[in-house]
């Protein structure tokens, strides 16, 4: 009797050793998605022999059709495989907690010293080079999800459609439901399991009505925890493409929408999420803080990483299934065309603030050189930028 196809290792490890590996990644792991997922799979694929390649791969996939930051996702996932439902809560709270820890101290030394001049020639030189480092996940992304010329009209019209001011979210939805209509009107495919899973597309309207919501909260004067939790469970609920898309959100939210964060302040939360490790939405944690203190931080953390558990929780029983919708691939595909499209748009956006100077644009220019030409680690970037910022502000 042949040997069944592998589906689903069984949840055989304890706890401990879960807690150990993603506390250990949770420190070490910079670079950003890419590279978490990379030292993931050398942990548990490689040393370990958790899961097979191709059950890891299968995950990796599967994690691209719901929102949320890639690799927290990939941890939680993993967590699940190894033990059960406590495990995806404890690997997930693992991998995070030294990113939010991290975080959350350099919030309260940004506040507390973030206006003395001799932090502020620093700052200057990490925001041109943070702009290098959001252009470099663009070129490589933008490469991966422009896969044809539907997808890559998808992505001028979102791209366009937002700087006139349409919002983040309903960008990447209708951006999303056009591109899988275009995609399956060119290459029409068996369509027979499409109708069963077509109405998830529909899931994301709750998020797009909570996105008009929010924008009507008001000035920084009616911020409430409830308000600044709100927000960032949105945020997580809707989240696709990379944690780098979440710039798009926070400046159409937080600073032209709300007014919770100057421009200054929200390249400087990008910054630390980029020079702390774990996933970048551990700026969540820096805004929090500077928005409302310790309480803040805290609902700000929770807001955007809850909804990563749940989705998790509920997709990966469903993952055989999942994976046989041709819509589902196909609105995956114009989802992760329209974040690019988002990315380019708010980079374009950001630029225009920040190269206002000569040294700004040296210091991004080479900064983008180091990115793209020498695949440098995201800290040397922040780090160099910090550095040249600081020899050459006197000129700015």
């Amino acid at each position: 009797m042949p040997a069944a196809p592998e589906a689903r290792p069984k949840a055989s490890g304890g706890l401990g050793e879960v807690a150990r590996l993603f506390l250990k990644l949770g420190f070490i792991a910079f670079g950003g998605p890419a590279a978490h997922i990379a030292m993931m799979e050398d942990e548990v694929v490689e040393r370990r022999g958790w899961l097979s390649r191709q059950h890891f791969l299968d995950l990796i996939g599967a994690t691209n059709l719901i929102p949320g930051p890639n690799s927290t996702e990939m941890t939680m996932h993993v967590g699940y495989e190894r033990a059960g439902w406590r495990g995806l809560f404890v690997a997930g709270a693992c991998f995070i907690g030294p990113a939010v820890l991290l975080t959350g101290l350099a919030a309260w030394a940004y506040v507390e010293y973030g206006e003395l001049p001799v932090v502020e020639p620093f700052l200057y030189g990490i925001k041109p080079a943070v702009l290098a480092v959001i252009a470099g996940a663009l070129w490589k992304l933008g490469k991966k999800a422009i896969k044809g010329w539907p997808l890559a009209v998808i992505s001028v019209l979102v791209a366009s459609a937002v700087l006139a001011g349409l919002g983040e979210v309903w960008a990447l939805l209708v951006g999303g439901i056009l591109g899988a209509l275009a995609l399956r009107a060119v290459a029409p495919g068996d369509s027979g399991t499409a109708s069963r899973w077509l109405p998830i597309l529909f899931l994301q309207s709750s998020g797009a009505g909570l996105a008009s919501g929010a924008s009507g909260l008001g000035a920084a004067s009616s911020v409430s925890m409830w308000k600044l939790f709100l927000f960032f469970l949105k945020v997580g609920s809707v989240l696709y493409g990379s944690g780098y898309v979440l710039v798009a959100f926070l400046e159409g939210g937080l600073v032209d929408d709300l007014g919770w964060l100057t421009q200054g302040q929200l390249l400087d939360a990008i910054a630390i999420g980029q020079f702390t490790p774990g996933p970048v939405l551990s700026t969540s944690t820096f805004i929090g803080y500077l928005v409302l203190g310790v309480g803040g931080a805290a609902v700000a953390t929770l807001g955007i990483f809850l909804p990563s558990f749940v989705f998790v929780g509920i997709l990966n029983p469903l993952i055989p299934r999942l994976r046989q919708s041709a819509w589902l691939s196909a609105f995956l595909d114009a989802v992760n065309a329209a974040a690019v499209a988002l990315m380019l748009a708010v980079t374009l956006q950001l630029g225009r603030d920040v190269l206002v100077s000569w040294p700004a644009v040296v210091i991004a220019l080479l900064a983008a050189v180091a990115v793209i030409r020498f695949k440098l680690n995201a800290v040397y970037i922040v780090l160099g930028g910090a550095a040249l910022g600081f020899l050459l502000s006197a000129w700015a």
